[in-house]
Formats: C-alpha cells, structure tokens, sequence
C-alpha cells in the first residue's frame, strides 16, 4: 500500500538539514514526512559554529528562540600562533558583528540545535517524523516519488511530490542514485582526521584553555602541522575543541580509534601551555573527514539532495550546517514558489546554489593552506594580517556571512 498525500514531500534524514528542510517546507505551507534511519535523533561531533547566514534562516523559522538560551554568542574570532601563543589577527563578531550582518553569530553544542530543531518541528502538525526507518528503494512514477522504507516491524511504501536526501555523508538516497546513474558519486576520504573533545569549564583542562585564551571568543591555534578550534558550548559550561591533522582512513563510520601519537606528532614545537591543554583534554576522539564532490545534486524525476548529502566539504570555512540550512530554506521557498511543477524548481535550486557553494569550498581550502602555513609563507600571513584590522577582515567576510537568498522571477 503506498500512503499518499497531497503536495507532500518526502525527506530522508532527521537532522540539521532534514529538519531545517520540514521546517522551511512547513513555513511555505507543504506538508513533509521524514525518515530518519536511526532509533533515537543524536548529534554527531560535539560543537558546532553558525555564522550570520545561517542563524538569519533559523530565526525566520523560529528556531533561534529555543537555541539561545543554551548557546553563546562569541565576541570574536581570534587566530593565535600556536608556537608562541601570540595573537595573530582578531575578526570582531557579538554585538559588531550582528550589526553589521543583521543576525548573531552563535556556538553552541550540536545536541542543543538538534534538540531546538526539533521542539520547532514538534508545534508543526503538518511535519511526520518516523524514527528507526531506512529508505531502501525508490520508484519514479510521472508525477510523484514513491519510496520504499523499512522500519523493525513492516515495510511499507510511501509518495509524495518530491524526495529530498538530506542523510548525511553515507547518504542512502545518493547511494541507490549512484547505483542508476553514474553522475552520482559516493564520499571519499580527504585524508584529514579531526580530533575532538569536550571538556567542562571548570576541569583540569578547562582552566588550562582559559589560561592560554579568552573563554568567550572562538580561538583558532594555527601551526604547520595541526590546528585546532577552541570555543564555549552549552552556556559556557564546557568548552569544545576540535584539533586537525593529516592521517589514514580509521572507519566508514562518524567516529573511530586513532593512535593519539599522531596528533602529538603534529603539535611538535606548540608551546608547553598548548600541549598541555590537549594532554589534560584526553581521550581524543578521532573523526575521519569525509567529502562528497560530484555533477548533480538532483534528478529530474523529482528527488534533491542537500547538506552533506549533496556536498559534504572538510570543516575549514565552518560552513558545513550553514549550506545545510541555506539548501534546505532555499531549496523549500523553489519549490512553493512554483508550485505548478515543482520537479523544474530542482534544477533551478541546483544552478543557483552550485556557485554559492563553491565559493565556500575554495575558501575552506584557503584558510586549510593559511592555518598550515610554514617557513616564509607562515611569515608572509603573518605580515598580511598584521597589517588587517578588524574591521577589514570583518568585511572580507561580508559575501558570506551576509547572504541573503534573492528572489527568483520565472518568466
């Protein structure tokens, strides 16, 4: 029996950009069903950053309310020389950077926004969520997408207009598409692992950050090996840190166990403040990165793919939920903006979003060569951006943490 609905869409994956998608669907008036393979909704990772861009789309869907009170809003980002400790530039963000972006920019631990996520889409009667559901098939039909989910106790089929994949790295959706059409790739590994802790304020460890940074910015510790990103999460109680280095594949999965030489290989020269901070931080889970790069985020049938689905990217610009939440809320106001033939949206999204999210790549591939920079390029950055005030670097900034999605005319 396949369940139908009108103008209702299908969404594969219950997280930041699934949900964001039900809540920006919902917002426009569609009704959304979504799988989400898992038993019970968990963040993966531990801290996550929203820039301007993306905290403006979650407050016009209500979300920014239930996030903040459990998130902080830094003052700054801080670079800082990992063998020396000193300060190598400062962009200004809290009160400064809202005003000159129109919206916060926020930390926060990525349980908190799941969980803000979901009380928004809980008030939403027109948004489904089954948990402990995997899509396994998908049949095209001429006007609608019919999906095959298999739960512990039946399989059953469902339809709607659209069928969006929003299931993360290992996507299922892009896997069977892949299967069809060889347009759609598989994730590789990027050869980065990212190694993460979180420690409570008041720890050991805790004090050892707040002696080598300031506890309310977002410090970033820049060497030729490793860096890492420092910033508070859960009302300031804890601090997350999130250290990079080159390493071999460890597991297919989010997480896995890696040889904690490896990181301390990479800090050789840190200064004694620094290593101590990341001995006192242990254990250190190591997540192996993954990317996703290929020719079509969609098919013409009438499925999209978004997030890290679509374009999961290493975590360099701190933009991997921000393009989530733009794909979803763009990608959203398409489809009810043409609702006639909302498949033709798809390739419109696409073509609009392709340039946007490519900029964001090269600029993650920038700030990975700058943070790693030695010898005479680590002194020529740090020449540029001691002549870079803030207020410069802020603007620098502007393209994207300013973006605001145009309006489209069909003609």
């Amino acid at each position: 029996m396949v369940e139908k609905r009108s103008r209702q869409i299908l969404i594969a994956g219950a997280g930041v950009a699934g949900l964001t998608a039900a809540l920006a669907f919902s917002a426009r008036g569609i009704s959304t069903r979504v799988f989400e393979q898992a038993r019970q909704l968990e963040a993966a990772g531990a801290g996550i950053q929203l820039s301007p861009n993306a905290t403006r789309i979650l407050r016009q869907l209500g979300v920014l309310d239930h996030l903040l009170a459990n998130a902080i809003k830094p003052t700054a980002v801080v670079l800082k020389d990992a063998r020396s400790l000193r300060e190598l530039a400062r962009v200004p963000l809290g009160a400064a950077g809202e005003s000159r972006w129109g919206a916060p920019y926020l930390v926060a631990h990525r349980a908190d926004l799941q969980a803000a996520l979901m009380a928004k889409a809980a008030e939403q009667s027109d948004i489904e969520i089954t948990t402990g559901a995997r899509v396994t098939g998908i049949d095209i039909e001429p006007h609608e997408t019919v999906i095959n989910v298999a739960t512990d106790s039946q399989e059953m089929k469902a339809a709607g207009s659209l069928l969006v994949g929003a299931d993360g790295v290992w996507s299922s959706v892009r896997a069977q598409l892949a299967g069809k059409d060889p347009a759609f790739k598989q994730s590789r590994f990027s050869g980065e692992l990212a190694w993460r802790a979180t420690v409570p304020a008041e720890s050991a460890a805790g004090q050892a950050f707040a002696q080598i940074a300031t506890a309310d910015c977002v410090t970033t510790f820049l060497h030729s090996g490793f860096h890492m990103v420092a910033y508070p999460v859960s009302r300031g109680s804890a601090f997350n840190l999130a250290a990079f280095t080159k390493g071999q594949r460890i597991a297919e999965g989010w997480s896995g166990h890696a040889d904690p030489a490896i990181l301390d290989k990479a800090m050789r020269g840190t200064v004694p403040a620094l290593t101590r901070l990341v001995a006192l931080a242990g254990p250190w889970t190591a997540f192996p990165i993954h990317t996703v790069e290929q020719n079509h985020w969609t098919n013409p049938a009438g499925i999209a793919l978004i997030g890290d689905a679509a374009h999961a990217m290493t975590p360099f610009a701190a933009q991997g939920a921000a393009m989530a939440i733009e794909d979803a809320a763009m990608l959203a106001n398409l489809v009810s903006d043409f609702p006639a033939d909302p498949r033709q949206s798809l390739a419109i999204w696409e073509n609009l979003r392709r340039p946007r999210v490519q900029k964001v790549l090269k600029r993650g591939a920038l700030n990975r060569l700058a943070w790693h920079a030695w010898g005479p390029v680590a002194l020529a950055r740090n020449l540029v951006l001691a002549t870079r005030p803030g207020e410069r670097l802020a603007a620098d900034l502007d393209w994207l943490y300013g973006w605001e999605e145009r309006k489209v005319v069909r003609r």
